[in-house]
C-alpha cells in the first residue's frame, strides 16, 4: 500500500482530507514561483506563506453564547500574474467569555453553585471558547496607493467548514459527572459550513521580509449542534444556527520567488 493510501486511512474526516489535498496542490504551485523576477517593475506569479491574527465580534447565535474572541492560523495563497489570488487557510478560535456560564453546568450543581467531585470535596471549574475554521478564498489585488504593482487593496471571498464548542476543564480531574460521554452533554459541540468575506491591504514588499496584508474579515456560518442531545437543557437539539464573526484580520506574508539580480552599469 502506498504511503498516500495509508495516510489518507489515518485521516477519516473527509474535510480535512479536503484541506489536505489543497495544500499539496498549492506547495506543488510553489516550483513555479522560483523564476527570475523584479517585483519593483511588473505584477508575478508568486506562492504566498502566510501566518495571521484575527480579533473577532461573534453576532447571531454565536453571539449569544460566546464574548469576543481571537483567532491565529495560517495559509498559502497563489498570486497570478493577473494579480488574481487562489488561497487555503486554517484558523484556531480561542475565547474566554462564556455567556450564562453558571447556567451551563446548573442541574449537577448545588443550589450555592458549586460542583462536588467524587472526593466530596467543591471542584474548580473552567470554561473556554474552542474552535477552528478550513477553507479556501479566492479574490482580486488591485494596484491602489502601491508602491509596486503586486501590492494594493484586496477583496476575497470563501468558504468552509467550522467548528466550535464549550471547552470544560474540571481543574481536579475527579469529577464523574464531567467524564467521558457526560461531558459531550455540555459542551455544545456544534459545525457547519461558512461563508465569508475580506477587504483590506496586501503590502509586498521588495524585502520579503517586510510583506504583510491587513483588513476586515466577515464570516457568516451555517450551524446545527452535533450531540443532538442537551445536558444543560434536558431537550434535544436539532436548532438550526445562524453564527457570525466579525474582525479586524492581520497577517505576515512569506512570499515564494526568486529575485532578479541586481543591474550594475559601468562607465
Amino acid at each position: 500500500m502506498c504511503v498516500f493510501t495509508t495516510f489518507a486511512l489515518i485521516i477519516k474526516n473527509m474535510r480535512i482530507r479536503y484541506f489536505l489535498f489543497v495544500l499539496f496542490f498549492f506547495i506543488c504551485l510553489t516550483f513555479n514561483a522560483f523564476t527570475q523576477v523584479s517585483i519593483k517593475d511588473s505584477a508575478i506569479n508568486a506562492t504566498l506563506i502566510q501566518a495571521h491574527y484575527s480579533y473577532q465580534f461573534p453576532g447571531g447565535d454565536l453571539g449569544d453564547r460566546f464574548g469576543n474572541n481571537s483567532s491565529v492560523g495560517g495559509g498559502i495563497t497563489y498570486k497570478f500574474k493577473k494579480n488574481w489570488v487562489l488561497g487555503a487557510e486554517a484558523s484556531f478560535i480561542f475565547g474566554e467569555k462564556i455567556k450564562n456560564e453558571y447556567s451551563i453546568l446548573s442541574n449537577i450543581a448545588t443550589k450555592e453553585g458549586y460542583i462536588i467531585d467524587a472526593n466530596g470535596t467543591y471542584t474548580e471549574i473552567r470554561m473556554f471558547e474552542r474552535g477552528f475554521q478550513v477553507g479556501g478564498t479566492f479574490g482580486k489585488i488591485i494596484p491602489f496607493f502601491s508602491h509596486n504593482p503586486n501590492s494594493g487593496l484586496t477583496i476575497t471571498l470563501g468558504g468552509g467548514y467550522i467548528q466550535h464548542k464549550i471547552r470544560i476543564e474540571d481543574r481536579n480531574n475527579a469529577t464523574p459527572q464531567l467524564k467521558k460521554d457526560y461531558l459531550k452533554g455540555y459542551d455544545q459541540l456544534t459545525d457547519g459550513f461558512y461563508v465569508n468575506g475580506f477587504l483590506g491591504y496586501v503590502y509586498l514588499g521588495n524585502n520579503k521580509l517586510v510583506s504583510f496584508y491587513a483588513g476586515i474579515e466577515y464570516n457568516l456560518a451555517y450551524t446545527q449542534s452535533v450531540r443532538g442531545y442537551s445536558f444543560t437543557t434536558m431537550e434535544y437539539d436539532n436548532k438550526k444556527r445562524t453564527d457570525i464573526l466579525t474582525g479586524v484580520k492581520i497577517g505576515w506574508i512569506i512570499p515564494l520567488y526568486q529575485q532578479a539580480p541586481a543591474k550594475y552599469y559601468y562607465n
